[in-house]
């Protein structure tokens, strides 16, 4: 089996004397999960009105060309966001219904340096750099593909990076996470 040149620089980077648990951060769960259709309501039916998942609220944001439900799987601190996104407009990027799984939201216990150290590891980020989600907590965007100037993008998947709250870095600290 082959190294890809994302596993080759990632390689290189832990025989230079960095290990995975000297990272300045942790990733500590699954914050959300975005799903995206040309039609929300089409969403709603499966997510809240089929599997009884609960709406806690809403967001739209045309600069970011999305108009989404937020709903919640399970309760406090373990809680999981549920996106249901549908394109303001079609036509404009991003197009949040395409693909249909849009992100995968990840919850981090130092954001800022898990940005500085995943850029200096080579990860490519989307414009924007950290910022405020539609949930209120900071959050940044690790690229789809890497390019040339940063060669580690996720494979294929949008990855937000999420500024978990202390109630939630503790939470999961306490089953081990």
């Amino acid at each position: 089996m082959g190294l890809t040149p994302e596993l080759g620089l990632c390689s290189a980077l832990m025989s230079e004397g960095s290990k995975p648990d000297e990272r300045p951060f942790r990733v500590l769960g699954i914050q959300q999960i975005a799903v995206g259709a040309l039609e929300k309501s089409d969403l709603r039916r499966f997510w809240v009105e089929t599997l009884g998942l609960e709406v806690r609220g809403s967001y739209r944001d045309e600069a970011q060309n999305v108009d989404e439900d937020i709903l919640v799987l399970g309760a406090g601190p373990h809680a999981v966001e549920i996106d249901l996104m549908q394109p303001i407009d079609p036509e404009r990027s991003p197009r949040v219904h395409s693909p249909a799984l849009n992100h995968v939201g990840l919850w981090i216990d130092d954001l800022g340096a898990a940005v500085r150290w995943l850029e200096s590891a080579g990860v490519r980020f989307t414009p924007g750099g950290i910022q405020r989600g539609a949930a209120g907590h900071d959050v940044c965007f690790v690229h789809p593909k890497g390019n040339d100037e940063a060669p580690i993008g996720a494979q294929g998947v949008l990855v937000e990076l999420v500024q978990a709250p202390p109630d939630v870095i503790a939470a999961l600290e306490a089953v081990g996470g």
